[in-house]
């Protein structure tokens, strides 16, 4: 039996498919990724933390965006969907259909058994080559628990997190406080 060959496609025709498309995928070097569904307690854990940020930055120049929101990380090629992003400034697109943000400020991702490591391993590369992000969490979803990486003024990363229910961390590039025990609001802790 012979193998079918992968088809190629470039960006511009991954665009086009997904802009028609029923669900969400990601698009890397001529490959597209169907993305899984996300649980109940993900949802709520990524709108939390949306909600927070919204109220916290309503007066400030910075837009907050949940998951449909399309990255492209433009040094590497990926094309990726993050469970919540802060752009701060003047939000840079791709084109006219405004629906694939360039220039990320804030990027959190909700970790699951599917996906944790990729985030915490490839995604994190790739999203370490935008020169606009700053901040990127990682949020479990089965404990109070929150990774906090800040890049420094040298380029590198450093990691603080936030444990316990009534544990909170500050990113100081957009001047937001996350407190554990509204980003859990609803969702069940064993």
């Amino acid at each position: 039996m012979s193998s079918q060959p992968k088809s190629y496609l470039t960006a511009e025709d991954y665009l086009a498919l997904e802009r028609q498309a029923d669900y969400r995928s990601e698009y890397y070097r001529g490959e597209i990724f169907a993305m899984v569904g996300a649980s109940r307690e993900h949802n709520l854990i990524s709108l939390n933390i949306a909600a927070s940020f919204h109220r916290q930055l309503a007066e400030h120049p910075c837009e907050v965006y949940t998951n449909d929101m399309r990255v492209r990380v433009s040094p590497t090629g990926l094309y990726t969907y993050p469970d919540v992003i802060v752009v701060c400034g003047k939000p840079q697109f791709g084109d006219e259909q405004n629906d694939t943000l360039l220039n990320p400020t804030v990027l959190v991702e909700v970790l699951s058994e599917s996906t944790e490591a990729y985030d915490r391993g490839k995604k994190f590369e790739h999203y370490r080559t935008l020169s606009s992000l700053s901040d990127y969490l990682l949020v479990t979803q089965d404990a109070y628990h929150v990774e906090h990486f800040a890049r420094l003024a040298d380029g590198q990363w450093l990691l603080s997190e936030a444990k316990g229910r009534e544990s909170s961390l500050r990113i100081a590039s957009i001047a937001c406080d996350l407190a554990l025990d509204a980003v859990y609001h609803k969702v069940e802790i064993p």
